[in-house]
């Protein structure tokens, strides 16, 4: 590992959440969430006061966008079925998306960090990291630097890790959230990193954290004690020596202060193959659901689309795809759904499906983009052939 090395990966805390609390101050401290559509926007009473809409009065389909500590200390959290959510919170405070807001507010959050630092790997609207090599100051006074500038750009507070590489600073960064900072040296990976669940690590996904608790290790240490080739033979070569080396907190790759992504995607293989007649309702719920998370995905990392596909895999394992260009690019759930169903009409569903997914591809910039729609909407579960 090379200690003359510092990257710093700066947060934001609870991003979305924290921009609507810097419009509306009087709502710090309470449960509030992000799902609604502009019908949920606070109403100006007689008095002058602001009427808020309540969870409870949410009614549809729609995911939580975001949610601020508050309430997510009563079991809620982003991406959360906005219904399921009301069932746990439904005194929390609702509020409609906005995503100009957060675009500005990660305007000056990133001006900030490259006020400090040139080297900056933009990664989602709401975090970067940032090569502080070159600094001299002590990485406890760079973080505390880092801190500052994004708290004068914005009133708004992150948190920040430092450590060796992209991986250990990413780790670092969760440690002391909310306004936090931590500093990991080469020789802390016992203490601090290896103690903390296997399924923490990028790239650690649901499947592969299951599988590993299946073989009966749970953190990032149990992983570090197992040989590289017994975690190749478990997991095939390149996956295995990768889990090897992430174990034992080895990351080479650099800040790319430039890169775009290709596409993004969102799917999920069922426990059970669903059939599109008699198991209508569910495919259609679990289609619109990933039409949500993949628009936030797009939201959160700040990226329209132009083209739309799905992909389905069926009872015998036969994988079908289609796709459409949209006329015009957008981060929008309703378009992207709606997209969506117009390629799903142009497989045969006779089969069953045990895989189903969605996809987003020609991304670029929404200041690149002319016009394009960023709200929130209603729109059909129908998924018909």
């Amino acid at each position: 590992m090379n200690s003359a090395r510092r990257i710093a990966h700066i947060d934001m805390d609870a991003f979305f959440a924290s921009c609507e609390l810097s419009q509306y101050p009087e709502l710090r401290g309470q449960a509030m969430v992000v799902a609604g559509r502009q019908s949920h926007a606070p109403r100006r009473r007689e008095d002058g006061s602001l009427e808020f809409s309540r969870l409870r009065d949410y009614v549809g389909r729609g995911v939580l966008t975001t949610a601020t500590y508050e309430a997510r200390a009563l079991g809620v959290h982003s991406a959360m079925p906005a219904m399921k959510a009301a069932r746990l919170a439904p005194d929390a405070v609702l509020l409609p998306v906005n995503f100009e807001l957060y675009r500005k507010y990660s305007r000056l959050f990133k001006d900030a960090i490259r006020s400090i630092s040139p080297v900056i790997e933009d990664i989602g609207i709401d975090e970067v990291y940032a090569d502080v090599s070159m600094l001299d100051d002590s990485s406890e006074a760079i973080a505390r630097l880092l801190k500052a500038a994004v708290f004068d750009a914005t009133q708004l507070t992150c948190s920040v890790g430092i450590a060796p590489n992209k991986l250990l600073a990413k780790l670092s960064s969760d440690m002391q959230k909310p306004d936090g900072f931590t500093i990991i040296e080469p020789g802390d990976l016992p203490l601090k990193i290896w103690p903390m669940p296997a399924s923490k690590i990028n790239g650690i996904g649901p499947k592969a954290s299951q599988r590993l608790q299946a073989l009966g290790i749970h953190t990032i240490g149990e992983l570090a004690a197992c040989e590289e080739a017994w975690l190749v033979e478990q997991f095939g070569r390149s996956y295995g020596s990768w889990l090897y080396r992430v174990s034992h907190g080895l990351d080479e790759r650099p800040v790319v202060t430039h890169s775009e992504p290709v596409s993004m995607s969102r799917e999920t293989t069922f426990e059970r193959d669903l059939h599109a007649v008699r198991d209508k309702a569910e495919l259609g719920a679990v289609f619109t659901r990933l039409c949500e998370q993949l628009a936030a995905d797009l939201v959160r990392k700040n990226y329209h689309c132009r083209k739309l596909g799905i992909k389905l895999r069926f009872d015998d394992f036969k994988t079908v795809t289609r796709d459409i260009t949209l006329s015009e690019p957008t981060w929008d759930a309703a378009a992207i759904r709606s997209a969506a169903g117009k390629c799903l009409k142009r497989i045969d569903l006779g089969r069953s499906i045990r895989l189903l997914g969605v996809k987003a591809g020609s991304l670029q910039r929404p200041e690149e983009t002319e016009s394009g729609t960023a709200g929130a909407h209603q729109f059909s579960l129908d998924f018909s052939p």
